[in-house]
């Protein structure tokens, strides 16, 4: 599935929001320095839908704050 991320990096604390169907509001305590956001961004997306970080890929907006991620559903043996 893809969805929408909006990034919010030099936060306080790591908080995943939902705000729609699709859409999500991510809170990172990392600074959008070489890369830096973005990996914690893939980690905090794979713990939030309990996926491997291997499944997640940014495929629009690496340096944006409004992201597009795909979402892979975890293959089952």
């Amino acid at each position: 599935m893809r969805i929408y991320v909006k990034v919010i990096p030099r936060s306080s604390q790591n908080k995943v929001e939902k705000i729609s169907e699709g859409e999500y509001k991510v809170k990172l305590t990392a600074p959008p320095i070489d890369g830096q956001a973005n990996k914690m961004l893939i980690e905090i997306l794979a713990e939030y839908f309990k996926i491997s970080k291997s499944l997640i890929s940014i495929i629009g907006g690496k340096s944006a704050p409004k992201k597009l991620v795909e979402v892979m559903e975890a293959q089952l043996p």
